[in-house]
């Protein structure tokens, strides 16, 4: 560069002619020639190009890394693994260069991303709601649990809400939206979500989609619109989007130790609502969350009734009494043993129906993967079985779960003959009355020393028919004005003259 501004110098300025100037730098005259006609101050150089044994892979590897990058997050595979691939087609170069190609390749992807171009969106108060789901980890019942997070924000006022379940399945995405509507105090005319599995069943070209029938009934019962975004095309709920990442940061690193999903839903739920009172809204200068949710809220149409938003399904009891659901077992009346019943999934219950009517309800299980399945017993469910088979009272895995005084007063009788019926007749009380006034009455009759069956049906036909307490009232309207004389004589007369000497 410093000898082609000397040459330009010598020959421009000074009036040099081209014969000098090559024989003062050593150049031929063409070479002094061509520096003098280029109109380009500065010299091109041809680009350096070496040869690489990746030369040939690099469409293959752009290819690759083009549709890791359209798979989910935790399925796409590593560069180790991508390296590893080409080995078997005769790639011999070293991982270093394959490293290297996949940094330069990110690198023009987020060059390209950065010019892409973006309509700012602004909704009318009532118009719209934007929902999606996010992961986060918290400690229940001092276990670290993984927990899918349900994410509402009001497009207008950005009210948000947040609430933790266990799976992203239908019966949680139907229990989130009515406590979103329950704090929000009403409905939007519009939801924006992407197409997840539990709204959209398959994805058509534009806008068209084929909508489960079952989210559908929920769009229908609270009168909003369901509006899908494009596929990759996060931006369009760019507010719930963003909300993911603040979230984090604002309330789950203050997030407790808690005993149950319900304490930590409450938790959540108190500190999202401290929140609007505090956080600016980005749109209106000087006024809160809160406050813009209060001009909102009169946009909103009022929630008369709460989606019933269960997942049913058939299923077959099995001979001993019990249905599969969700890797776990769930107990069933013995008289519906071998039959078909409907099976209702709730976030926090399960409810089992025969011919239209409820036959029994539990506690619903979350069991990690890694562990055994549960198996929730009811022992009322059995004793049908235990009437007709008085000897599975010993062994019978339900009755394991009887109260204390239940399986004190089975020590004692089953050491009689024939005790194990006796006490299967005990337990069928709790059929015909309160399993608790059932219960104080066997404690009644082991606190007498000498339990049995009459004893503790005597027990309890004490507490349920009570004596009373005082004498009953006698009415004193009516008195006898001359009152009887008491006079056993006349009893004598009646027995005759012969007896009464």
């Amino acid at each position: 560069m410093s000898l082609l501004s000397v040459i330009r110098r010598w020959h421009f300025r000074e009036g040099m002619s081209q014969r000098e100037v090559a024989r003062r730098t050593g150049l031929s005259r063409n070479t002094v020639r061509r520096y003098l006609k280029d109109t380009s101050i500065e010299p091109v150089y041809p680009k350096r190009k070496t040869l690489s044994k990746l030369d040939e892979f690099e469409e293959l590897l752009t290819a690759w890394f083009k549709r890791e990058a359209r798979r989910p997050r935790k399925q796409r595979k590593t560069v180790k693994n991508l390296y590893q691939d080409l080995a078997p087609l005769g790639y011999t170069g070293s991982y270093d260069r394959v490293a290297s190609f996949a940094r330069k390749w990110r690198e023009e992807e987020k060059l390209a991303a950065s010019k892409k171009m973006y309509m700012p969106l602004e909704f009318a108060p009532g118009e719209a709601f934007q929902f999606d789901w996010g992961e986060n980890w918290a400690y229940i019942n001092g276990l670290k649990t993984k927990l899918q997070v349900a994410h509402f924000k009001l497009s207008n006022s950005r009210a948000f809400l947040i609430r933790a379940y266990h799976s992203q399945s239908h019966e949680m995405l139907f229990d989130a939206h009515n406590h979103a509507f329950r704090v929000f105090k009403g409905v939007p005319e519009r939801g924006i979500y992407d197409n997840m599995k539990t709204a959209v069943d398959a994805v058509k070209k534009g806008k068209e989609r084929v909508v489960n029938r079952r989210f559908l009934a929920m769009v229908s019962h609270y009168l909003f619109e369901a509006d899908f975004c494009n596929p990759a095309a996060g931006w369009e709920k760019g507010q719930v989007e963003k909300n993911l990442r603040d979230v984090r940061s604002i309330i789950w690193h203050r997030a407790p130790r808690v005993h149950s999903l319900t304490e930590l839903n409450d938790w959540l739920e108190t500190q999202c609502l401290l929140d609007w009172q505090t956080r600016k809204h980005p749109q209106y200068s000087g006024t809160t969350v809160e406050q813009a949710w209060f001009k909102e809220r009169s946009h909103l149409m009022k929630v008369t009734a709460l989606f019933d938003g269960f997942v049913e399904q058939s299923k077959r009891v099995s001979s001993t009494c019990l249905v599969n659901f969700d890797r776990n077992k769930y107990s069933v009346p013995a008289s519906h043993a071998n039959r078909r019943v409907s099976l209702h999934a709730y976030p926090d219950k399960i409810v089992l129906l025969a011919e239209g009517q409820q036959v029994t309800e539990h506690q619903r299980i979350f069991n990690p993967k890694h562990e055994p399945p549960c198996v929730i017993y009811n022992w009322q469910h059995y004793l049908l079985v235990a009437q007709r088979k008085p000897g599975s009272l010993r062994n019978g895995a339900p009755f394991h779960l009887l109260p204390d005084s239940f399986k004190q007063l089975q020590s004692i009788l089953l050491q009689r003959k024939g005790g194990d019926k006796e006490m299967v007749e005990v337990l069928s009380l709790v059929l015909h009355h309160d399993e608790k006034q059932v219960e104080r009455a066997v404690e009644m009759a082991l606190d007498a020393g000498t339990p049995s069956k009459q004893h503790v049906i005597n027990c309890l036909s004490r507490l349920l028919n009570p004596a009373p307490v005082e004498p009953a009232p006698v009415s004193k309207g009516l008195r006898l004005i001359t009152e009887p004389t008491s006079d056993t004589s006349r009893y004598d007369e009646l027995r005759g003259k012969h007896h009464a000497q």
